[in-house]
Protein backbone atom coordinates (compact mmCIF):
# COMPACT_ATOMS: atom_id res chain seq x y z
CA UNK A 1 0.00 0.00 0.00
CA UNK A 2 1.45 3.25 -0.83
CA UNK A 3 1.63 6.37 1.08
CA UNK A 4 -0.71 8.40 -0.92
CA UNK A 5 -3.43 5.26 -0.29
CA UNK A 6 -2.58 4.85 3.61
CA UNK A 7 -3.45 8.52 3.33
CA UNK A 8 -7.16 8.53 1.54
CA UNK A 9 -7.52 5.34 3.57
CA UNK A 10 -7.37 7.08 7.19
CA UNK A 11 -8.92 10.30 5.50
CA UNK A 12 -12.00 7.92 4.71
CA UNK A 13 -12.22 6.53 7.86
CA UNK A 14 -12.40 9.75 9.33
CA UNK A 15 -14.11 11.81 7.03
CA UNK A 16 -17.88 12.90 8.36
CA UNK A 17 -20.81 14.18 5.62
CA UNK A 18 -23.12 16.62 6.42
CA UNK A 19 -26.43 17.23 4.63
CA UNK A 20 -26.32 21.22 5.02
CA UNK A 21 -24.00 24.15 5.98
CA UNK A 22 -25.84 24.66 9.18
CA UNK A 23 -25.45 21.26 10.26
CA UNK A 24 -21.33 21.77 9.51
CA UNK A 25 -21.13 24.72 11.60
CA UNK A 26 -23.28 23.05 14.39
CA UNK A 27 -20.87 21.63 17.15
CA UNK A 28 -23.21 19.82 18.64
CA UNK A 29 -24.21 18.07 15.35
CA UNK A 30 -20.62 17.82 14.53
CA UNK A 31 -20.16 16.08 17.82
CA UNK A 32 -23.13 13.86 17.07
CA UNK A 33 -21.87 12.66 14.08
CA UNK A 34 -18.50 12.15 15.10
CA UNK A 35 -19.80 9.60 18.05
CA UNK A 36 -21.86 8.05 15.09
CA UNK A 37 -18.84 7.53 13.00
CA UNK A 38 -17.07 6.41 16.42
CA UNK A 39 -19.48 4.10 17.06
CA UNK A 40 -18.97 2.23 13.33
CA UNK A 41 -15.42 2.25 13.69
CA UNK A 42 -15.52 0.37 16.60
CA UNK A 43 -17.80 -2.37 15.50
CA UNK A 44 -16.01 -2.88 12.47
CA UNK A 45 -12.36 -2.67 14.84
CA UNK A 46 -14.60 -5.41 17.16
CA UNK A 47 -15.57 -7.64 13.72
CA UNK A 48 -11.94 -7.66 13.30
CA UNK A 49 -10.54 -8.56 16.43
CA UNK A 50 -13.54 -11.16 16.38
CA UNK A 51 -12.13 -12.61 13.15
CA UNK A 52 -8.70 -12.46 13.70
CA UNK A 53 -9.30 -14.25 17.03
CA UNK A 54 -11.07 -17.09 15.65
CA UNK A 55 -8.61 -17.43 12.91
CA UNK A 56 -5.56 -17.93 15.65
CA UNK A 57 -7.63 -20.23 17.57
CA UNK A 58 -8.57 -22.41 14.53
CA UNK A 59 -4.41 -22.50 14.23
CA UNK A 60 -4.06 -23.61 17.94
CA UNK A 61 -6.35 -26.32 17.43
CA UNK A 62 -4.76 -27.80 13.72
CA UNK A 63 -1.47 -27.16 15.66
CA UNK A 64 -3.13 -29.78 18.28
CA UNK A 65 -4.77 -31.94 16.08
CA UNK A 66 -1.01 -32.55 14.08
CA UNK A 67 0.76 -33.02 17.25
CA UNK A 68 -2.15 -35.98 17.61
CA UNK A 69 -1.91 -37.30 14.31
CA UNK A 70 2.07 -37.49 14.32
CA UNK A 71 1.60 -39.36 17.85
CA UNK A 72 -1.00 -41.52 16.74
CA UNK A 73 1.55 -42.42 13.20
CA UNK A 74 4.70 -42.81 15.88
CA UNK A 75 2.40 -45.48 18.00
CA UNK A 76 0.95 -47.34 14.78
CA UNK A 77 4.87 -47.10 13.43
CA UNK A 78 5.91 -48.71 16.72
CA UNK A 79 3.45 -51.71 16.40
CA UNK A 80 4.61 -52.63 13.13
CA UNK A 81 8.16 -52.72 13.50
CA UNK A 82 7.67 -54.48 16.97
CA UNK A 83 5.14 -56.81 15.37
CA UNK A 84 8.65 -57.95 12.76
CA UNK A 85 11.05 -58.18 16.02
CA UNK A 86 8.52 -60.48 18.05
CA UNK A 87 8.28 -63.03 15.45
CA UNK A 88 12.43 -63.04 16.12
CA UNK A 89 11.74 -63.58 19.43
CA UNK A 90 9.31 -66.40 18.91
CA UNK A 91 12.47 -68.09 16.59
CA UNK A 92 15.07 -67.49 19.67
CA UNK A 93 11.55 -69.71 21.85
CA UNK A 94 11.46 -72.25 19.93
CA UNK A 95 15.41 -72.70 20.04
CA UNK A 96 15.01 -72.71 23.76
CA UNK A 97 12.64 -74.82 24.09
CA UNK A 98 14.17 -78.24 22.43
CA UNK A 99 16.41 -78.79 25.78
CA UNK A 100 17.79 -81.54 24.61
CA UNK A 101 19.66 -79.79 20.84
CA UNK A 102 20.43 -76.17 23.42
CA UNK A 103 22.41 -78.41 26.18
CA UNK A 104 24.67 -79.94 23.43
CA UNK A 105 25.23 -75.98 22.19
CA UNK A 106 28.62 -74.66 23.39
CA UNK A 107 27.86 -72.35 26.80
CA UNK A 108 29.77 -69.60 25.03
CA UNK A 109 27.71 -69.69 22.16
CA UNK A 110 24.75 -70.27 24.00
CA UNK A 111 24.78 -67.34 26.42
CA UNK A 112 25.83 -65.23 23.74
CA UNK A 113 22.57 -66.11 21.97
CA UNK A 114 20.77 -65.41 25.32
CA UNK A 115 22.23 -62.39 25.67
CA UNK A 116 20.98 -61.12 22.31
CA UNK A 117 17.43 -62.23 23.21
CA UNK A 118 17.39 -60.33 26.33
CA UNK A 119 18.63 -57.38 23.93
CA UNK A 120 16.05 -57.52 21.77
CA UNK A 121 13.38 -57.91 25.02
CA UNK A 122 15.30 -54.61 26.40
CA UNK A 123 14.75 -52.74 23.16
CA UNK A 124 11.47 -53.56 22.60
CA UNK A 125 10.70 -52.21 26.74
CA UNK A 126 12.16 -49.35 25.99
CA UNK A 127 9.47 -48.65 23.45
CA UNK A 128 6.51 -49.62 25.58
CA UNK A 129 6.13 -53.25 24.75
CA UNK A 130 6.17 -56.00 27.19
CA UNK A 131 5.32 -59.72 27.39
CA UNK A 132 2.01 -61.28 28.38
CA UNK A 133 2.50 -64.43 29.70
CA UNK A 134 -0.57 -65.29 31.89
CA UNK A 135 0.59 -68.66 33.65
CA UNK A 136 -1.83 -69.18 36.99
CA UNK A 137 -4.02 -66.28 35.63
CA UNK A 138 -7.86 -66.61 34.98
CA UNK A 139 -8.48 -66.97 31.45
CA UNK A 140 -9.34 -63.33 29.88
CA UNK A 141 -10.72 -64.00 26.38
CA UNK A 142 -10.28 -60.34 25.75
CA UNK A 143 -6.42 -60.78 25.88
CA UNK A 144 -5.84 -64.67 25.96
CA UNK A 145 -6.07 -67.00 23.03
CA UNK A 146 -6.90 -70.25 24.17
CA UNK A 147 -5.60 -73.31 21.87
CA UNK A 148 -6.62 -76.09 24.05
CA UNK A 149 -8.84 -76.80 27.22
CA UNK A 150 -7.00 -79.26 29.55
CA UNK A 151 -9.49 -81.40 31.93
CA UNK A 152 -8.35 -80.62 35.66
CA UNK A 153 -9.44 -82.34 38.84
CA UNK A 154 -8.93 -79.26 41.02
CA UNK A 155 -11.92 -77.02 41.18
CA UNK A 156 -9.55 -73.94 41.64
CA UNK A 157 -8.03 -74.78 38.64
CA UNK A 158 -11.13 -74.41 36.54
CA UNK A 159 -10.91 -71.21 33.81
CA UNK A 160 -7.25 -71.00 34.76
CA UNK A 161 -4.36 -71.14 32.77
CA UNK A 162 -2.22 -73.98 33.13
CA UNK A 163 0.18 -73.20 30.56
CA UNK A 164 1.50 -70.74 28.19
CA UNK A 165 1.89 -71.85 24.18
CA UNK A 166 3.73 -68.86 23.56
CA UNK A 167 3.47 -65.71 25.22
CA UNK A 168 1.85 -62.54 23.98
CA UNK A 169 2.60 -58.90 23.79
CA UNK A 170 1.32 -55.75 24.41
CA UNK A 171 2.15 -52.00 23.28
CA UNK A 172 1.14 -49.84 26.02
CA UNK A 173 -2.23 -51.13 26.98
CA UNK A 174 -3.01 -52.66 23.55
CA UNK A 175 -2.64 -56.47 22.74
CA UNK A 176 -1.03 -56.31 19.57
CA UNK A 177 -0.43 -60.48 19.51
CA UNK A 178 -2.53 -62.48 21.73
CA UNK A 179 -0.72 -64.78 24.24
CA UNK A 180 -1.44 -68.60 23.07
CA UNK A 181 -2.78 -70.53 26.48
CA UNK A 182 -4.20 -74.17 27.60
CA UNK A 183 -7.14 -73.40 30.16
CA UNK A 184 -8.30 -75.83 32.44
CA UNK A 185 -11.50 -77.00 32.71
CA UNK A 186 -12.77 -78.78 35.88
CA UNK A 187 -14.44 -81.96 35.88
CA UNK A 188 -15.89 -84.09 39.33
CA UNK A 189 -15.14 -87.02 38.88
Amino acid sequence: MGDEDKKNNSEETLEVTFDNEEEENNPASLIKKLRQKIKELEEKNQEYLIGWQKERADGVNLRKRLEEEKSEFAKFAKEDIATEIITVLDSFESAFKNKEAWEKVDKNWRQGVEYIHTQLINVLSNHGVSVVSPLGELFDPKRDEAVETVPTEKEEDNHKILEVMSAGYKLQNKIIRAPKVKVGEYRSG
